[in-house]
């Protein structure tokens, strides 16, 4: 059985990001108790992966992602898994823009084989500026693991982008790396949409 058609993307950016929204509210937050990478207990899980590999998904992060990318950047980066699907929607988003801007990769670790390499993509020049995506800010790790290795093979970078922002201290963790942290959503925004569609389950009598 074949699934429905997709109803054409918004057109204005305030029309995508309220889609987007609903998105995330719906497939990408949960409230309850839950483990964060980090090691904090948090009310509130956020994984944008269902969001951000559905094609409707990747279509509206690709056009509400680029323009914060600053215009002078060569390339979007992120550390693999999570920034995987969004440096390269954004990437192409900027192609059909007819704005040059490849996307790279960040390994966890090193390759363990070849040229060792910690980097996956079209390489720009030494000393070019890139901006890190980023699909769920907390502590602000992952993305400093992704800048300090960007840092380390030569390349500047003043800003992370991301989905969602946890307001949970990684915008201070950025700023005192000299980081600049925008970012789509707020947590509270994500939570405040989902409220409706996860009413809390009234325990019996």
């Amino acid at each position: 059985m074949h699934s429905p058609p997709l109803p054409p993307l918004p057109e204005s950016s305030e029309e995508q990001r309220s889609r987007l929204l609903s998105l995330l509210a719906g497939r990408a937050y949960r409230h309850g108790q839950f483990t964060l990478a980090s090691g904090r207990t948090s009310n509130h899980y956020v994984n944008c992966k269902p969001v951000s590999l559905s094609g409707e998904g990747l279509a509206l992060l690709g056009r509400l992602l680029l323009p914060l990318v600053e215009p002078d950047t060569a390339a979007v980066a992120g550390l693999t898994l999570g920034a995987d699907p969004l440096v390269s929607a954004v990437a192409l988003q900027a192609a059909l823009d007819g704005r040059p801007l490849d996307a790279l990769i960040v390994r966890k670790e090193a390759k363990g084989h070849g040229t060792g390499a910690w980097l996956e993509g079209p390489l720009p020049a030494d000393g070019a500026l890139l901006t890190v995506l980023e699909d769920v800010v907390t502590s602000g790790g992952s993305a400093l693991k992704a800048v300090n290795q960007l840092r380390q093979a030569g390349y500047q970078v003043r800003r992370v982008v991301a989905i969602v922002d946890r307001q949970e201290g990684g915008e201070a963790a950025l700023m005192e790396a000299g980081l600049e942290l925008r970012s789509l959503f707020l947590l509270e925004e994500v939570a405040a949409a989902s409220a409706p569609l996860h009413p809390p389950t009234l325990s019996a009598p």
